[in-house]
C-alpha cells in the first residue's frame, strides 16, 4: 500500500457521526477536551470555530469542512462575541426524536454535521503529531469536490432516521477523513513529516517504495538512485521533509508495523522479524526494545493482558 493507506490502516479508524445541529442566531457553544480528532461540515449558513488558547476564530461557510486535532476545548458560534454556553448540555437538552439538535427560535440559519474519529491509541501519533490543530478546507478549494459530494450524503442521511444509518454515516465519515487529508496536502505541499513528503515527487516515490517492500534490505544509495538523486542530495532532502534520515524512518516504520503485528496477530517473533526485513530475531528484539523501552515479548504480554 501507499504510505497514507498504510498509516490509516494501522490507525484502526473508528468514526462516529455525533450530531446534526440546526440553530437560529445568536448562539455560541463551548465543548470540553476530547481524544483524537473532531470533524464536521457546514450544510447551510456561516459559523465560527476556534480552539481555546490555540487559534483565533475561523469563519466557516456552507460547504466547508474542518478537523480539530489537538484535543483541547473548542468553541462554535454564530458570532465570536456571543456569550458561550455549555455545548454538551445544549446538545443534550435540544436533541429531538429524529436525531437532530435544534436550538433557538425561528428558522435555522446554520446547519452543520459533526462527529469524532477515534484511532488506535498506540498509533495515533503517526497522524496527530503531523497535523495543525485546526484544518480548514473551504468549499471552493481545488481538491474539495469529493467533500462537497460527501456533504450531500451527510445531509440526506441526517434529515431523518433511516435503516442502516450508523453504518452509512461511518462509511461517509471515513471517506471525509481521507479527502480532508488529501485536500490539506494539496494546499500545503511543504507540510512537515511524511504527510508533507508524500507530495514531493522524489521523496514521495522513495517513501512508497519503502512501504511497498518493507522487508527489502534497502540501502540509501539504492533509494537515491531509483529516484534520480545523488546520495547526499537525497539524504538532505529526505531529512528536510520527513524530519529524520531515510534509514531511521525505515526502522521506525518497521517497528511500528511490528508493534501492530504483536498486538493483533499470533505470529512468532521470528516470522514478524522476517516480514519486516530482519534476518535475526535478536537484532529485531534489540531494535524494538531500544525504540519502545520493552522487548517484543513484554509488549505482547502487556497488551494481551489488557484485553
Amino acid at each position: 500500500m501507499d504510505p497514507l493507506s498504510d498509516v490509516l490502516s494501522l490507525l484502526k479508524v473508528k468514526s462516529v457521526l455525533s450530531a446534526r445541529f440546526e440553530a437560529a442566531d445568536p448562539w455560541a457553544l463551548r465543548f470540553p477536551a476530547y481524544r483524537h480528532v473532531k470533524f464536521g461540515g457546514v450544510i447551510k449558513g456561516d459559523r465560527w470555530v476556534w480552539i481555546e488558547g490555540v487559534t483565533v476564530p475561523v469563519k466557516l461557510s456552507a460547504g466547508d469542512f474542518y478537523l480539530l486535532t489537538d484535543g483541547s476545548p473548542y468553541c462554535f458560534a454564530s458570532d465570536p462575541g456571543v456569550a458561550l454556553q455549555d455545548g454538551e448540555k445544549v446538545f443534550a437538552d435540544h436533541l429531538d426524536a429524529d436525531g437532530i439538535i435544534r436550538y433557538g427560535r425561528g428558522e435555522a440559519r446554520t446547519i452543520s454535521v459533526g462527529g469524532l474519529f477515534e484511532f488506535d491509541g498506540d498509533m495515533s501519533g503517526l497522524l496527530l503529531n503531523l497535523l495543525p490543530s485546526l484544518v480548514h478546507v473551504p468549499a471552493a478549494a481545488p481538491h474539495a469536490r469529493p467533500l462537497r459530494a460527501a456533504l450531500e450524503l451527510f445531509k440526506a442521511e441526517t434529515e431523518s432516521v433511516q435503516p442502516g444509518a450508523t453504518a452509512m454515516a461511518g462509511s461517509i465519515a471515513n471517506m471525509v477523513l481521507l479527502n480532508i487529508l488529501r485536500a490539506h496536502l494539496a494546499a500545503n505541499p511543504r507540510s512537515t513529516g511524511w504527510l508533507g513528503a508524500l507530495s514531493d515527487a522524489r521523496i514521495g516515490a522513495a517513501l512508497r517504495m519503502m512501504h511497498e517492500t518493507i522487508a527489502h534490505r534497502w540501502k540509501v544509495e539504492e533509494l537515491a538512485s531509483k529516484v534520480g538523486m545523488s546520495r547526499t542530495a537525497f539524504i538532505e532532502r529526505f531529512k528536510d521533509l520527513v524530519g529524520v534520515p531515510p534509514l531511521e524512518y525505515l526502522i521506525r516504520w518497521r517497528m511500528t508495523m511490528a508493534r501492530d503485528a504483536l498486538k493483533t496477530g499470533n505470529d512468532n517473533l521470528a516470522n514478524i522479524a522476517a516480514a519486516i526485513g530482519y534476518a535475526s530475531e535478536t537484532t529485531f528484539s534489540s531494535t524494538f526494545k531500544k525504540m519502545f523501552g520493552q522487548s517484543p515479548s513484554q509488549y505482547r504480554s502487556e497488551v494481551r493482558s489488557k484485553v
